[in-house]
């Protein structure tokens, strides 16, 4: 696959297992992240990265990396697959994870198969991605877990929504960007 992976976490137990398994995906590099500057430099290479997260004790300890490629200059790096291999289904990670803009969470098994699926919803497909002040990423207002309070959702004011389609070849395509301004009451 002529796209790389970025593996965040530590470099033993699950972070190394993920390196493995993203080895046999056959991504064309597999990294350890090591900041947004060598993703920056990356996505000149191969047009298209996943940044792939390893299960941590405590998601939230993932936000700072998540807002730095989600908040990124670089439109092919914020536009990046966020994805969270997680060791258990549990709907609080799940709702942290989305909270910060990631475009998938697995659960285990982490089969070949099933991720190599997963991976490839993330190709050749339109995706709507929001912005607001507070969130930038895939659009999660039909989730169980999405935000109930306005300042989290599109109804808080000013938002951005862009429909984009990752290709393999030239990265990250904007096919969409709206502005929308709520009214003035």
């Amino acid at each position: 696959m002529k796209a790389a992976a970025y593996i965040v976490g530590p470099l033993d137990g699950p972070g190394a297992a993920l390196m493995d398994l993203a080895r046999r995906l056959h991504f064309a590099s597999v990294l350890p992240y090591a900041g947004v500057a060598q993703a920056e430099q990356q996505v000149n290479r191969t047009p298209v990265c996943f940044f792939l997260f390893a299960a941590v004790p405590d998601v939230g300890t993932l936000r700072n990396v998540a807002d730095a490629i989600r908040f990124c200059p670089s439109r092919r790096v914020r536009f990046s697959p966020l994805i969270y291999f997680s060791e258990s289904p549990s709907v609080e990670t799940i709702t942290r994870c989305i909270n910060m803009g990631f475009d998938d969470v697995i659960t285990m098994p982490f089969t070949r198969a099933r991720v190599a699926e997963r991976i490839e919803r993330q190709i050749g497909q339109s995706h709507i991605y929001y912005e607001t002040p507070g969130y930038f990423g895939p659009d999660r207002r039909d989730r169980v877990t999405a935000p109930k309070r306005p300042a989290e959702t599109r109804l808080g004011g000013q938002f951005r929504r862009l429909e984009i389609v990752r290709n393999l070849m030239t990265g990250v395509n904007v096919v969409r960007d709206d502005l929308h301004v709520a009214p003035v009451a």
